[in-house]
């Protein structure tokens, strides 16, 4: 039986916004002074445990020793230099992310963010089709950049700000065969697409949704984009969701545990993506930095050495299997991108689990509570999630 923990007036006000700090993000009522593998300690010294990750970004979990060697390493080497010079670091991270895709990457783009990484995808494929209309899919969330924004659902009556989108835009409803001819034209540059949504409570497309794209996409001359800034990079298992799912996009996009919360994300290009680039026709600053790139190369080394795509199949198959409890009554997702549908809204969920020491997240869905847990991820930490769960009301 989880041991809930006094519920008082200084936790729940832990996470007040200091005076500085734009007060934009709605926080949970914590406030964390250190962490290390699974576990977050508050700054009353009780451990919490993280089945949320930052947003999907600690895959290595906290302190993983091979990361932070690594960037130590590298900083004391040389903590930047622009592209504008050779960096054998830079060459072997795009060479790294390349093999370990397992699919046909011709060329890797190394920027700062996965926002970033969408708005130069979309920018190459308006580019190299001479067309102004992109296809996403409802439920998607992209990034808040002008182009990210602008195909990601909901934007424009939430928050998106700019007085017009850069191109047309128009969704095709989820898993909606039939939709996908009538909103993919010869006049449609690319779609975007997250193969498994996150935001949206780890909604799994499926493999003959994703198929029916890459068949009109190559039925119109339309590139097909993969937004896996959250499922990518082992949630789902395997290296991406496109090899999860057999589906071959034509640009692929991640972020978040790429960097293991160094911040860096990628764009993979197949060959007739790679084709179409020239000379300052793609730029950032801090994108490939040494630092990142030490990031990434050691996020892949560990992956591979860990052996930690195999346990990502196993803890997310041991989560469905143990954890339809209380009130939980049926899962979504991928991997360790998981969506537990809730009887009780899941934000009452959210905070009944905090209180007993868990951190867990929510979605676009009100119903689903969303768990992103690092791969290092335990039987036994999934075991205090079911016990929490089980003693939980219906």
């Amino acid at each position: 039986m989880a041991k809930k923990r006094t519920s008082d007036s200084g936790i729940r006000q832990a996470a007040q916004q200091h005076d500085f700090l734009a007060p934009v993000f709605a926080q949970y009522p914590l406030e964390v002074a250190s962490a290390q593998g699974v576990w977050l300690t508050n700054t009353r010294g009780e451990r919490l445990l993280d089945l949320y990750g930052g947003h999907a970004v600690a895959a290595l979990g906290y302190g993983h020793p091979g990361w932070t060697q690594a960037l130590a390493a590298q900083a004391g080497e040389c903590q930047f230099q622009s592209n504008a010079v050779a960096m054998k670091v830079r060459a072997r991270a795009a060479r790294r992310l390349a093999r370990f895709s397992r699919l046909p990457v011709a060329s890797v783009f190394l920027v700062n963010s996965g926002a970033e990484a969408n708005e130069n995808a979309l920018k190459i494929a308006l580019r190299m089709t001479g067309r102004a209309h992109v296809a996403a899919i409802e439920g998607g969330f992209h990034g808040r950049t002008a182009a990210a924004g602008a195909v990601t659902w909901g934007a424009q009556a939430k928050w998106y700000g700019f007085p017009r989108t850069p191109f047309d835009v128009s969704f095709i409803p989820r898993r909606d065969h039939d939709a996908i001819a009538t909103q993919v034209t010869r006049d449609t540059a690319a779609v975007i697409v997250e193969p498994v949504q996150g935001l949206a409570g780890a909604f799994d497309l499926g493999a003959p949704f994703l198929g029916a794209l890459r068949a009109r996409c190559d039925e119109v001359g339309a590139l097909l984009i993969f937004d896996e800034v959250q499922c990518g990079m082992g949630r789902t298992g395997e290296p991406f969701a496109a090899n999860f799912y057999g589906v071959r996009p034509d640009i692929l996009t991640t972020a978040k545990a790429l960097g293991n919360g160094f911040p860096c994300a990628a764009l993979l290009m197949s060959p007739m993506v790679a084709a179409s680039l020239k000379v300052e026709s793609l730029g950032t600053t801090f994108g490939g930095g040494p630092m990142a790139c030490a990031a990434i190369n050691a996020v892949i080394a560990a992956l591979k050495e860990q052996r930690l795509l195999e346990r990502v199949r196993h803890m997310g198959a041991y989560i469905r299997r143990t954890c339809i409890v209380g009130p939980v009554t049926a899962h979504q997702g991928a991997g360790l991108l998981v969506g537990l549908r809730t009887t009780r809204p899941a934000k009452e969920i959210q905070a009944e689990l905090l209180e007993c020491g868990i951190l867990a997240g929510t979605a676009a869905d009100p119903h689903i509570l969303r768990l992103l847990p690092a791969f290092i991820l335990e039987q036994q930490h999934v075991d205090l999630l079911r016990d929490a769960l089980k003693d939980l009301p219906e």
